[in-house]
């Protein structure tokens, strides 16, 4: 070649270099890159005006690019905090969920139990006065053990119950024979008579099975919604591994370096991505399913035979009928009780003076419907478990369906109608891999994140464990058992405190019976029906202190 040609052609080179073709200019600009890097609050200093060669990137294709070593690290670092944030949004319903429900369940029952011990005080003042008020510390502990067990303290429902009926039993037993002085001994010897003479009659069996069931129901249903709550804001807080983060910054901004910030991810890229990113997450699930499905059967229970509402509401009147019983029975009471504990000393002469009918004022009224205390929380039980229920229904496979749900999101994705159009992590183009199953095991060949299968997130395998912890209380719930007590022998079945099981039959796991526990209306037509039965009483309450005054007539 004639060095001439040579000559011309060098100055004609280095002129097309310096002078880009019209056509080339607008393909090579990073005006639309920078628009877009601007409105997410970056400095525009980062950024070349056209395209620059692309060796120095890191995750990017080296390719001729809009980003500086600067601009991929800041993108990055933005791509983990939109995915975090992306996680937690998508999370947002299933931690609300469990949030308010707990809040206004635990509501619910904490002021169910103030409304039952001020309607027991408000009845027992106007029935027994000044005899009551006397005696009303009784009364006061057994609402107080309630609470205690109800927030998780460490009570024996079971222990409880048996302990305040043998302190009534003492107390009354002094009331009903004033005429005699008991020490402590003797009175412990009289209420070690509580079961075999059964002075209230079948009321504190029956309360007991009643109020066991119904209360472990509710408490463990209320940590249940607590461990719920906490498992669902520790689970949206993720920590994505590098390996995540640059397979985010790839599917994300990846596009902004190679001069395309409008083209979204493929619908299936981003599966992959978020997939590898959340396979623990995933893994979650099945103990989730299984902590859901035995919340919804203790919420069957709450909703029928183990109603701590319907239990609560009459607890007044069932005690005020165990009263009576001692009433009605109590000169036989009496006698077996100095036969098996022997003859009493006489009391000193003012106070065997006192005649039983000064010590008990049986002037029983029970109140109108309007004179009890509102519904706790300005609600019921059963509006409280339907809802709940229908919610709990919802957060079923929350966890496995949080790519599916943060890649359907129009605001991240092309979306599945736009499979040609969209970023496949090289280019503007179909995505073609397949997409992986859930769960951290089936990573192992995500073309897009690399995913280390042998590492089980141990934060992870933690929310795992609470929840089947969790889940075990609930069936043993379910069941009428308490998971704390399960070693306290039952007066009738042998099984663990607050068994619910009578005539020694009690149900297997997860098998629904029917209970004895009697439906409460919201009219208390259980009041009415017991009218009839405390006249009777009254009658008899009546002979007995004719009895007792010819009796001391007659010494």
């Amino acid at each position: 070649m004639p060095s001439w040609i040579g000559a011309v052609i060098l100055p004609l080179s280095g002129l097309l270099l310096s002078l880009p073709a019209g056509a080339d200019v607008k393909a090579r600009s990073c005006g639309e890159v920078r628009q877009a890097y601007g409105a997410k609050g970056f400095s525009l200093a980062d950024i070349p005006y056209q395209e620059i060669a692309g060796e120095h990137l890191r995750i990017c294709p080296q390719e001729y690019t809009c980003c500086t070593t600067e601009m991929e690290d800041k993108l990055s670092q933005q791509s983990k905090l939109e995915f975090e944030n992306l996680v937690e949004e998508t999370s947002h319903f299933v931690r609300t969920t469990f949030v308010s429900r707990h809040k206004k369940f635990d509501e619910f029952f904490r002021e169910l139990l103030e409304n039952a011990e001020k309607s027991l005080n408000d009845m027992f003042v106007r029935t027994y006065g000044m005899l009551y008020m006397q005696n009303s510390e009784v009364f006061q502990d057994l609402f107080t053990e309630l609470k205690r067990y109800y927030t998780g303290g460490n009570v024996n429902l079971e222990e409880m119950l048996n302990d305040f009926w043998a302190r009534l039993l003492e107390r009354m037993f002094q009331l009903i024979n004033p005429q005699y002085h008991f020490s402590e001994d003797y009175l412990e010897c009289v209420s070690k008579y509580t079961d075999q003479l059964k002075p209230f009659g079948d009321v504190p069996r029956k309360l007991k099975i009643q109020v066991t069931r119904a209360f472990i129901a509710a408490r463990t249903f209320v940590q249940g919604l607590t461990v719920g709550r906490e498992v669902a804001n520790r689970v949206s807080k993720v920590s994505p591994t590098p390996g995540c983060i640059r397979a985010l910054m790839k599917m994300l901004y990846c596009p902004y370096c190679r001069g395309l910030p409008t083209v979204r991810p493929c619908n299936n890229y981003c599966l992959n991505v978020m997939k590898g990113c959340l396979a623990n997450q995933a893994d979650l699930d099945t103990e989730w399913n299984l902590f859901i499905d035995a919340m919804l059967l203790v919420a069957e229970r709450l909703e029928g035979p183990f109603n701590i509402e319907s239990v609560m509401d009459p607890i007044d009147v069932k005690i005020s009928e165990a009263i009576m019983n001692m009433q009605e029975n109590s000169m036989q009471v009496s006698a077996k009780v100095f036969q098996g504990c022997g003859q009493p000393k006489p009391a000193p002469a003012l106070r065997s003076a006192r005649s039983a009918p000064e010590n008990f004022n049986t002037r029983f009224r029970p109140y109108n419907p309007e004179e009890r205390p509102t519904t706790a929380a300005g609600t019921s039980l059963d509006r409280l478990v339907t809802d709940i229920k229908e919610k709990l229904k919802l957060s079923k496979k929350v966890w496995s369906a949080l790519p599916y749900t943060i890649c359907k999101d129009e605001s991240v994705t092309a979306g599945t109608s736009n499979e040609e159009q969209c970023w496949n992590g090289h280019s503007k183009a179909r995505y073609l891999p397949e997409i992986m199953n859930d769960g951290l095991t089936n990573q192992i060949n995500n073309p897009e994140v690399d995913v280390d299968i042998t590492r089980p997130d141990t934060f992870i395998r933690q929310q795992i464990m609470a929840l089947r912890v969790m889940t075990n209380k609930l069936k043993n719930a379910y069941n009428g058992n308490d998971v704390n007590f399960q070693d306290t022998s039952d007066e009738s079945s042998g099984s663990g405190s607050g068994s619910g099981c009578m005539d020694d039959v009690c149900p297997t796991e997860f098998e629904f019976v029917t209970t004895e526990a009697p439906a409460v209306d919201p009219d208390r037509r259980e009041v009415d029906s017991s009218a009839a039965q405390r006249g009777h009483s009254l009658l008899s309450w009546s002979l007995a202190c004719t009895v007792l005054a010819l009796q001391r007539l007659c010494r």
